[in-house]
């Protein structure tokens, strides 16, 4: 509507800017899961419920809408244990990554 109908490049860019999308594609809703996943649950591994519970957002949501695209990029991962932050995650909020190895689970 702002440019007259036609979509481009700069008009797109302008556009995802003011929907708060990123150069990884991330919205606001990606990044408040996976900070959660990250702040209050050490990265996890944490369960579905849990993580629904902690952002407020329905659980199906989290699967079928947020959870394959992280997944696919590399910025989460599904274990037997729950969802689990990987190392793309934390360079991405430019934080260290923990030392999982270390950690008693």
């Amino acid at each position: 509507m702002r440019a007259d109908g036609a979509i481009t490049r700069p008009v797109a860019l302008r556009a995802l800017e003011l929907l708060e999308v990123d150069t990884n594609g991330f919205d606001e809703a990606d990044r408040r899961l996976l900070r959660a996943i990250i702040d209050k649950f050490g990265g996890g591994p944490v369960g579905l419920n849990s993580i629904a519970a902690a952002i407020s957002e329905e659980k199906e949501a989290i699967e079928d809408i947020y959870e394959p695209f992280l997944i696919q990029i590399g910025f989460l991962d599904r274990t037997p244990r729950g969802r689990v932050a990987t190392a793309r995650a934390y360079d991405y909020f430019g934080m260290p990554v923990p030392d999982r190895e270390s950690r008693l689970w």
